[in-house]
């Protein structure tokens, strides 16, 4: 153990929680705590609390806590024995000395970067000279000039097969270590190794701390097999769990909440010259777990950006795999599929950084892209097609391993089954009318839609608050529920925090009921009283208990059935979360309508509409429920 529990212990000591938060977040005194708005989330009131005495941070907004050590990889990305090394050193804390084995294998591993170094210094000067003109015109053609290709670090393999090898040996590195880094190419019927990159634009492959660890090299001939050449796996360089612009993303993606993972080399670039320096690519490789991994440590739900064609929806279905059996509360995907034929970098150069954006702004959840997958498999416009589309559904969901999410999920599909046309209509297909929405290149015209096309609610959905906007009955329903069972607050003050208020009577109760949580006051009802008084907020107290509708004014009651409450509470909470995404979606649908009549804006706004019904549906049934009851 490299780290072992008693040091930790003393850097905590030394280093008081409050005073290494501090430097990110203002933090005032509140008690025996500290509060300040959360570094996570964007939010108005506080709710984020550092505590000295027992050396942690708790953000009821975003349910993240830990100590100093995950506060500085939280929020500036830097791994486990980076917090450490540098808080160690602030704290005025020796770190052990590593063993003769380790210093062995560093020595190793310092040598092996600074040839990696040396390499990657001779392809930067390779194409600023002579032999890089072809390749300093074709990166001209793309967009990357002299500063970009600065900034990352592009350089030129000359063709010549001894040209890397022989500037190498120069500087005394042996043979031996070129082939073990992948620089050279050599086999059993190979005599005298050669230079692995040759006449390729050389895009430097670096570590998380920055260090170049390996090559991707694009080939300058036509012909020129693989047209795209990565380095093998070395003791440097494992492409199954890195990611390209790592070390340039994490902090942008920490300061944002958003990472943007692409496919190729130039896609990120063309990304980071669009405005969006929090992004990576992966390293010719399908995504694997490990990078998955990497990626939720940098946001809860990392945006994959695929190209418009059919590899890239196949790319899209295969992170889709890999990533349901490890889904978390709050850790997803969504998809982002670029207009058909183009890839970030052409639409850089075609639509500029606002296509960028609006392709981005139209990503997509994973369950979504899930549901477009199955339903394109085949028709369902016969029981029994829907019912075998139903059992994959409920086969795949059930591969997910976090038992809450795999019930939230089977709750969506079943509610997305239900909405099938028992006519033999096809549901609508997210995927494929959403798509050609984003812009498409200059010179694409759109298709233009139908001028008897309108989009109509259902008479269900145009009666239902969802339809109009309101949401005063849910939200007071939540907070008086609150206001009059604040033991609940235990249970639910971290899912308050997420929740969106419209109303300027839920917002600031919502507010103290989570200062009042954080202190530790959940259960006395008769303190909340009196801070709500002390507070001046017992009047909206009263004129939210007088919105809850009729048939929910059983919760006001303070000897109420606490499983049927929670019940109540828990469907409340997911109906508001559900509308208010839905809302943010129709109206972007609209605003798309609007700007471009095409038929793929229409269906967008139409399968807006139709989930809407589905969740006014589930709000009438409840009702319904609630009226029927004794």
């Amino acid at each position: 153990m490299r780290y072992p529990p008693h040091l930790l212990e003393e850097i905590r000591s030394r280093l008081p929680a409050s005073e290494v938060v501090g430097r990110r977040v203002r933090l005032k005194k509140a008690g025996r705590e500290w509060r300040g708005l959360s570094p996570f989330n964007a939010e108005k009131s506080p709710s984020f609390y550092v505590n000295d005495q027992k050396q942690f941070y708790h953000c009821f907004s975003s349910g993240k806590h830990g100590d100093i050590f995950t506060f500085l990889m939280e929020t500036e990305g830097v791994s486990f024995p980076e917090a450490v090394e540098r808080l160690a050193s602030e704290a005025g804390v020796a770190l052990p000395a590593p063993s003769e084995a380790s210093r062995e294998s560093e020595t190793r591993r310092r040598g092996a970067l600074e040839v990696m170094e040396l390499a990657c210094a001779f392809f930067e000067e390779q194409l600023a000279g002579r032999p890089g003109a072809r390749a300093r015109d074709y990166l001209a053609g793309r967009g990357l000039d002299g500063e970009v290709r600065r900034t990352f670090r592009l350089g030129y393999a000359p063709p010549e097969r001894y040209a890397l090898r022989d500037h190498l040996a120069a500087r005394d590195v042996p043979a031996e270590l070129m082939v073990e880094l992948n620089l050279l190419t050599t086999g059993d019927d190979i005599k005298v190794p050669f230079d692995r990159f040759r006449d390729r634009v050389i895009f430097p492959i670096r570590d998380v701390r920055g260090r170049v660890v390996a090559f991707g090299g694009r080939g300058m001939s036509p012909d020129a097999k693989p047209k795209y050449l990565n380095s093998s796996e070395t003791p440097l360089f494992h492409k199954g769990r890195m990611l390209y612009n790592h070390h340039a993303a994490r902090k942008p993606a920490h300061e944002t909440g958003r990472v943007i993972a692409v496919e190729g080399y130039v896609d990120a670039i063309a990304m980071t010259l669009a405005g969006h320096p929090e992004v990576v690519a992966s390293l010719g490789t399908a995504l694997t777990e490990d990078q998955l991994a990497l990626l939720w440590r940098m946001a809860d739900e990392p945006i994959l950006c695929f190209d418009g064609d059919g590899a890239g929806r196949r790319a899209a279905y295969r992170a889709l795999d890999v990533a349901l059996p490890a889904l978390q509360p709050g850790k997803s995907l969504r998809f982002a599929l670029m207009p058909e034929g183009q890839d970030p970098d052409d639409l850089l150069r075609t639509g500029g950084p606002g296509a960028i954006d609006r392709v981005l702004d139209g990503a997509r959840p994973l369950v979504d892209v899930l549901w477009s997958r199955e339903t394109e498999l085949s028709p369902v416009d016969t029981p029994e097609r829907r019912a075998g589309l139903a059992q994959r559904l409920r086969e795949i969901v059930g591969g997910i391993r976090d038992e809450t999410l795999k019930r939230y999920y089977r709750d969506e599909i079943e509610a997305r089954l239900r909405s099938l046309s028992p006519s033999g209509a096809r549901p609508p297909q997210p995927g494929r009318e959403r798509a050609p929405f984003v812009p498409r290149g200059r010179g694409v015209p759109a298709a233009p839609v139908s001028p008897r096309l309108t989009a109509r609610a259902s008479p269900l959905l145009a009666r239902s608050s969802l339809f109009s906007g309101g949401s005063s009955s849910r939200e007071a329903l939540i907070v008086a529920a609150l206001l009059v069972h604040p033991e609940l607050l235990a249970r639910e003050a971290e899912e308050l925090a997420e929740v969106e208020f419209e109303g300027a009577d839920a917002r600031a109760l919502r507010g103290a009921l989570l200062d009042f949580a954080a202190e530790g006051g959940a259960g006395d009802t008769a303190l909340l009283d009196a801070r709500l008084e002390r507070a001046g907020l017992a009047a909206a107290a009263g004129r939210i208990a007088g919105l809850v509708r009729p048939g929910d004014r059983w919760v006001l009651d303070p000897h109420a059935d606490p499983v049927r409450l929670e019940d109540a509470l828990r469907q409340a909470v997911i109906l508001h979360r559900k509308a208010g995404t839905l809302h943010s979606e129709l109206r972007a649908a609209e605003r798309a309508l609007a700007a471009e009549e095409t038929e793929a804006n229409f269906a967008w706004l139409r399968d807006v509409k139709n989930r809407l019904s589905v969740v006014a549906g589930a709000e009438a049934e409840a009702e319904a429920a609630q009226e029927a009851e004794p």
